[in-house]
Protein backbone atom coordinates (compact mmCIF):
# COMPACT_ATOMS: atom_id res chain seq x y z
CA UNK A 1 0.00 0.00 0.00
CA UNK A 2 1.46 3.58 -0.48
CA UNK A 3 1.75 5.72 1.86
CA UNK A 4 -0.73 8.76 1.53
CA UNK A 5 0.73 10.51 3.91
CA UNK A 6 4.24 10.78 2.63
CA UNK A 7 2.51 12.32 -0.44
CA UNK A 8 0.72 15.21 1.73
CA UNK A 9 4.09 15.60 3.04
CA UNK A 10 5.50 16.54 -0.64
CA UNK A 11 2.30 19.24 -0.79
CA UNK A 12 3.80 22.90 -1.23
CA UNK A 13 1.52 24.91 0.77
CA UNK A 14 3.48 27.94 0.16
CA UNK A 15 1.06 29.35 -1.89
CA UNK A 16 -1.80 29.33 1.24
CA UNK A 17 0.12 30.64 4.37
CA UNK A 18 -1.37 33.36 5.90
CA UNK A 19 0.60 35.49 7.74
CA UNK A 20 -0.89 37.98 11.23
CA UNK A 21 2.22 39.89 12.61
CA UNK A 22 5.27 37.50 12.50
CA UNK A 23 3.31 34.31 12.53
CA UNK A 24 2.70 31.86 9.66
CA UNK A 25 -0.93 30.00 9.74
CA UNK A 26 -2.02 27.30 6.51
CA UNK A 27 -5.51 28.62 6.08
CA UNK A 28 -7.73 26.01 7.37
CA UNK A 29 -10.39 26.39 4.40
CA UNK A 30 -7.43 25.27 2.21
CA UNK A 31 -6.09 22.77 4.34
CA UNK A 32 -9.00 21.16 4.36
CA UNK A 33 -10.42 21.66 0.83
CA UNK A 34 -6.85 19.57 0.19
CA UNK A 35 -7.39 16.80 2.72
CA UNK A 36 -11.35 16.13 1.03
CA UNK A 37 -9.80 16.00 -1.81
CA UNK A 38 -7.11 13.46 -1.17
CA UNK A 39 -9.74 11.27 1.33
CA UNK A 40 -13.01 12.32 0.22
CA UNK A 41 -14.35 9.87 3.54
CA UNK A 42 -12.10 12.65 5.80
CA UNK A 43 -13.83 13.83 9.35
CA UNK A 44 -12.72 16.39 12.01
CA UNK A 45 -14.14 16.02 15.76
CA UNK A 46 -13.61 19.17 17.56
CA UNK A 47 -13.83 17.88 21.22
CA UNK A 48 -16.42 19.17 23.34
CA UNK A 49 -16.21 19.56 27.42
CA UNK A 50 -19.24 19.34 28.28
CA UNK A 51 -21.21 21.41 26.58
CA UNK A 52 -18.75 23.83 25.63
CA UNK A 53 -15.52 23.21 22.67
CA UNK A 54 -12.55 24.02 25.01
CA UNK A 55 -11.31 23.28 28.24
CA UNK A 56 -10.56 26.16 31.09
CA UNK A 57 -7.24 26.59 31.82
CA UNK A 58 -7.20 29.26 34.43
CA UNK A 59 -8.36 32.09 32.45
CA UNK A 60 -7.12 31.06 29.57
CA UNK A 61 -8.79 28.37 27.04
CA UNK A 62 -7.11 25.39 24.96
CA UNK A 63 -9.40 23.29 22.20
CA UNK A 64 -8.79 20.25 20.90
CA UNK A 65 -9.45 18.85 16.99
CA UNK A 66 -9.08 15.21 15.77
CA UNK A 67 -8.67 15.09 11.83
CA UNK A 68 -9.06 11.81 10.48
CA UNK A 69 -7.12 10.90 7.11
CA UNK A 70 -7.36 7.21 5.55
CA UNK A 71 -8.94 5.70 8.47
CA UNK A 72 -6.09 7.33 10.92
CA UNK A 73 -6.80 9.67 13.10
CA UNK A 74 -4.79 12.37 14.84
CA UNK A 75 -5.71 14.83 17.54
CA UNK A 76 -4.16 17.84 17.73
CA UNK A 77 -4.44 20.37 20.96
CA UNK A 78 -4.14 24.63 20.65
CA UNK A 79 -4.33 27.09 23.70
CA UNK A 80 -6.72 29.79 22.23
CA UNK A 81 -3.85 32.84 21.21
CA UNK A 82 -3.90 35.98 20.29
CA UNK A 83 -1.66 37.01 17.11
CA UNK A 84 1.45 37.11 19.08
CA UNK A 85 0.89 33.67 20.34
CA UNK A 86 0.25 34.15 23.69
CA UNK A 87 -2.63 32.68 25.23
CA UNK A 88 -5.86 35.11 25.83
CA UNK A 89 -7.46 35.42 29.23
CA UNK A 90 -11.24 34.72 28.93
CA UNK A 91 -10.99 34.26 25.35
CA UNK A 92 -14.77 35.55 23.52
CA UNK A 93 -16.65 32.60 21.20
CA UNK A 94 -14.60 34.65 18.03
CA UNK A 95 -11.07 33.59 19.40
CA UNK A 96 -12.79 30.05 19.88
CA UNK A 97 -13.51 29.63 17.26
CA UNK A 98 -10.24 30.87 15.65
CA UNK A 99 -8.48 28.56 17.99
CA UNK A 100 -10.59 25.94 16.22
CA UNK A 101 -10.25 26.42 12.80
CA UNK A 102 -6.33 26.95 13.31
CA UNK A 103 -6.11 23.28 15.14
CA UNK A 104 -8.13 21.84 12.18
CA UNK A 105 -5.00 23.04 10.00
CA UNK A 106 -2.73 21.66 12.48
CA UNK A 107 -4.45 18.54 12.68
CA UNK A 108 -4.46 18.25 9.15
CA UNK A 109 -0.64 18.81 9.38
CA UNK A 110 0.09 16.11 11.90
CA UNK A 111 -1.25 13.85 8.80
CA UNK A 112 1.31 15.85 6.38
CA UNK A 113 -0.01 18.97 4.71
CA UNK A 114 1.87 21.55 5.42
CA UNK A 115 3.55 20.26 8.28
CA UNK A 116 7.19 21.87 7.76
CA UNK A 117 5.51 25.52 7.95
CA UNK A 118 5.31 24.14 11.76
CA UNK A 119 8.73 23.32 12.11
CA UNK A 120 10.67 25.60 14.91
CA UNK A 121 7.56 26.07 16.68
CA UNK A 122 7.97 24.64 19.71
CA UNK A 123 11.01 26.47 19.36
CA UNK A 124 11.52 28.48 23.30
CA UNK A 125 10.54 32.01 23.31
CA UNK A 126 12.99 34.75 23.13
CA UNK A 127 11.90 37.15 26.12
CA UNK A 128 14.47 40.04 24.59
CA UNK A 129 12.30 39.81 21.38
CA UNK A 130 12.28 44.28 20.49
CA UNK A 131 9.55 46.15 20.99
CA UNK A 132 8.17 49.32 19.70
CA UNK A 133 9.71 52.39 20.51
CA UNK A 134 8.53 55.44 21.96
CA UNK A 135 9.24 57.36 18.96
CA UNK A 136 7.65 54.69 16.86
CA UNK A 137 4.45 54.68 19.35
CA UNK A 138 4.80 58.47 18.47
CA UNK A 139 4.83 57.74 14.90
CA UNK A 140 1.50 55.51 15.12
CA UNK A 141 -0.05 57.83 17.40
CA UNK A 142 0.14 60.94 15.09
CA UNK A 143 -0.98 59.37 12.09
CA UNK A 144 -3.99 57.37 13.30
CA UNK A 145 -4.94 61.37 14.17
CA UNK A 146 -4.35 62.55 10.99
CA UNK A 147 -6.34 59.78 9.10
CA UNK A 148 -9.09 59.86 11.93
CA UNK A 149 -8.61 56.29 13.30
CA UNK A 150 -9.58 54.51 16.53
CA UNK A 151 -6.69 54.35 18.16
CA UNK A 152 -8.53 51.97 20.92
CA UNK A 153 -10.20 49.82 18.14
CA UNK A 154 -6.53 49.69 16.74
CA UNK A 155 -4.87 48.04 19.95
CA UNK A 156 -8.09 46.03 20.27
CA UNK A 157 -7.37 44.69 16.93
CA UNK A 158 -3.25 43.86 17.69
CA UNK A 159 -4.63 43.20 21.69
CA UNK A 160 -2.53 45.38 23.04
CA UNK A 161 -3.12 48.27 25.91
CA UNK A 162 -0.82 50.40 24.24
CA UNK A 163 1.51 50.07 21.13
CA UNK A 164 4.90 49.90 23.22
CA UNK A 165 3.78 46.18 23.67
CA UNK A 166 4.17 44.87 20.23
CA UNK A 167 6.88 43.60 18.85
CA UNK A 168 9.25 45.97 16.39
CA UNK A 169 8.73 43.55 13.54
CA UNK A 170 4.59 44.82 13.50
CA UNK A 171 5.44 48.80 13.21
CA UNK A 172 5.89 48.49 9.34
CA UNK A 173 2.44 46.43 8.92
CA UNK A 174 0.46 48.84 11.22
CA UNK A 175 2.35 52.18 9.64
CA UNK A 176 1.08 50.66 6.17
CA UNK A 177 -2.48 50.03 7.49
CA UNK A 178 -2.51 53.67 8.00
CA UNK A 179 -0.98 54.91 5.30
CA UNK A 180 -3.46 52.83 3.03
CA UNK A 181 -6.44 54.61 4.88
CA UNK A 182 -5.18 57.78 4.06
CA UNK A 183 -4.43 57.01 0.44
CA UNK A 184 -8.01 55.59 0.49
CA UNK A 185 -9.77 59.27 1.84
Amino acid sequence: MENKHAELLAVNVNDHIEKKGSLSYLSWCWAWAEVIKRDPAATFDVKMFGDLPYCSIGQTAMVWVTVTMYGKPLMCQLPVMDNRNKAIANPDAFAVNTAIMRCLAKAAALHGLGLYIYAGEDLPDTPDEPRISKEQEATIVALAKEVGADLGKIAKYYKCKNFLELPSTMYDELIKALEDKRKNQ
